[in-house]
């Protein structure tokens, strides 16, 4: 399915939640000198408009980024993620989002590399535009999950995979496990996050089982609800699944995920969780 465009949801809490665990994540590698390898599965535009048609339609980035710009006492990790974000709008004023890609390409050092790939037609050239002065990052038009068993595992052992496809079908929630599986097997030592939106609950109750029955250890699910889970049409909460996290991302999201929930969420309609699905032993 190639109909879904991220260009009508950028910046929105979602994201937040995400590529804040993308910059801890991407941090706390970068503590060890030895290079590492980025891959993106579903890269998308990498970066967005949000005075665009598709953002001015939706404009989800209002409850999302915009409310953290100028609030005070971010919590670090927070106030790191929106330093990224501050970096592609020189002026100053939230005019761009930046997508994983452009996150990860201001992060990366000269000895990390990175593979980005995209599917869909039209933001695959809009990709490679937008990480066109990085030479570490290579772009690739394709299946992302297919990289899981054609560059797993990198040569330098050391790799951050996030997977962020569009959930358009139900059969994406199964078939995220199973790719997660596939990378696992060829690169066990990795850090795998998969972003999730929580639609109907049932569906993130049936992934996590299968999460919890492929013998993987070290799952922690990260989640931010904006609203009481519901039957009604709509994104309700997101999470991440990070498979064998830095040993400071739960301590970094327990400060981080309150802080977002009062900042971001209409007083009573929001939650956070944080807990393992599987622990080490």
């Amino acid at each position: 399915m190639l109909s879904y465009r991220h260009s009508f949801h950028a910046g929105n809490h979602a994201d937040v939640l995400k590529h804040t665990v993308l910059v801890a994540i991407l941090r706390a590698l970068q503590q060890k000198e030895k290079g590492f390898f980025y891959l993106d599965t579903h890269a998308g535009a990498g970066r967005y408009s949000l005075q665009s048609k598709e953002s001015e339609k939706t404009a989800e980035y209002l409850a999302g980024v915009a409310p953290l710009w100028d609030a005070p006492g971010l919590p670090a990790v927070v106030a790191d993620y929106l330093k990224q974000v501050k970096a592609t709008n020189g002026d100053g004023q939230l005019r761009y989002y930046p997508g994983s890609p452009l996150i990860a390409a201001n992060l990366l050092r000269s000895q990390d590399s990175a593979l980005l790939c995209e599917l869909h037609p039209s933001d695959f050239p809009l990709l490679r535009r937008a990480v066109q002065p990085f030479t570490n990052m290579k772009c690739l038009r394709g299946d992302g999950y297919q990289q899981l068993k054609a560059a797993l595992p990198p040569p330098t052992r050391r790799g951050v995979i996030l997977m962020d496809p569009s959930y358009e079908l139900k059969s994406d929630y199964e078939q995220v496990v199973t790719a997660l599986c596939e990378g696992y097997k060829r690169f066990a030592t990795g850090t795998y996050a998969i972003w999730y939106p929580v639609v109907l609950r049932t569906h993130i109750k049936r992934m996590v089982r299968a999460l919890a029955q492929t013998g993987i250890k070290k799952i922690l699910q990260i989640e931010l609800a904006v609203r009481p889970d519901s039957t009604q049409r709509g994104m309700t909460a997101s999470g991440m699944i990070v498979v064998n996290p830095p040993w400071t991302l739960e301590a970094q999201m327990r400060e981080a995920l309150p802080f977002l929930a009062q900042t971001l969420v209409n007083e009573g309609t929001g939650s956070w969780q944080l807990e393992w699905i599987v622990g080490e032993n």
